[in-house]
């Protein structure tokens, strides 16, 4: 047997290992998988064409904030994700209600042109909620030549700008970088911080910077069964879907379905149901990115630092 084809066993015949939800933390919204960007490597698999999620709509995201309210689930953020976030024509007012709800929010976009028709509306909801209103701008890396790679030419100095833009205007932000190559944490600091400076930039960096794993790599990585926790001196309690579930809408479906986390969007083995109730189910660790990103790489999504 291969790997990661049966949920509650490895190819080895081990028990695989499995989370609990402890208590909902985080709510992801995906906003729909359309993008103006087709990136090299991007896990979900974004692009102008792909529209395999759906556009989320105002009313999808009410119906799951008042199921918070109601079951009083003492949940902190609302994450919304993508495809890029800023290109659904619902995106003002989803945030809108999120905030509205006296939730916090972070919002992850890749700065790249999609902010300059909200800046109005943006800078009224920031003025309103304060630093409720998070956004977190993917920087692939700190140099224009391996950010343009992965994003296109171009796309380093259109990003900054609108960086630019958000950093003058006092918006709560951070940055979420990736290890593309051999770096230490030191350097990778260091390097975004110069590069922020040549834009007058000046963010504090030790705490609103974000560098998760890579995927995709083509590395081999292990299943990881129920005696790795203590091999490896891991928690369940410390990966993403202890603490967060994301709500997607798959094209052609009426209802917006619950997965595990933001990096599960089309596996039919995590569908968790079609409410919050619904999705207090154990999570079998049952796909490459739950050894890769979560349990070896030690990466959260809804890192606020």
């Amino acid at each position: 047997m291969e790997k990661f084809q049966n949920m509650t066993k490895t190819a080895k015949g081990e028990d695989r290992a499995s989370v609990r939800l402890n208590n909902l933390e985080t709510l992801w919204f995906n906003t729909g998988t359309l993008c103006n960007l087709e990136c090299k490597n991007c896990y979900i698999e974004s692009s102008p064409t792909n529209d395999r999620l759906s556009y989320l709509t105002v009313d999808d995201v009410k119906s799951y904030l008042k199921e918070i309210n109601e079951q009083d689930l003492k949940t902190k953020f609302i994450g919304l994700t993508g495809g890029e976030p800023f290109i659904n024509p619902s995106i003002i007012g989803i945030i809108e209600e999120v905030l509205k709800a006296d939730l916090e929010i972070l919002i992850l976009t890749n700065a790249n042109r999609v902010l300059k028709r909200h800046r109005d509306a943006l800078t009224k909801l920031k003025d309103q909620f304060g630093d409720k209103l998070h956004i977190r701008v993917s920087l692939d890396h700190f140099t224009p030549q391996l950010h343009d790679k992965e994003r296109g030419a171009g796309a380093f100095e259109r990003t900054m700008n609108e960086l630019q833009w958000l950093y003058q205007n006092k918006f709560n932000l951070s940055i979420a970088s990736r290890s593309l190559i051999d770096e230490t944490q030191q350097d990778s600091v260091k390097g975004h911080s110069d590069a922020l400076k040549k834009f007058d930039i000046d963010i504090e960096l030790d705490q609103k910077l974000v560098i998760f794993p890579e995927m995709q790599s083509g590395k081999e990585v292990p299943e990881i069964t129920t005696a790795c926790w203590n091999i490896l001196d891991k928690s369940p309690d410390d990966q993403m879907c202890a603490t967060e579930r994301m709500i997607v809408k798959r094209k052609g479906e009426k209802k917006p379905v619950i997965m595990p986390c933001t990096l599960l969007a089309y596996d039919d083995q995590f569908v968790l149901g079609n409410t919050l109730s619904d999705s207090k189910k154990d999570v079998f660790l049952n796909h490459k990115f739950c050894a890769e990103f979560c349990v070896l790489g030690g990466a959260s999504c809804s890192s606020t630092k």
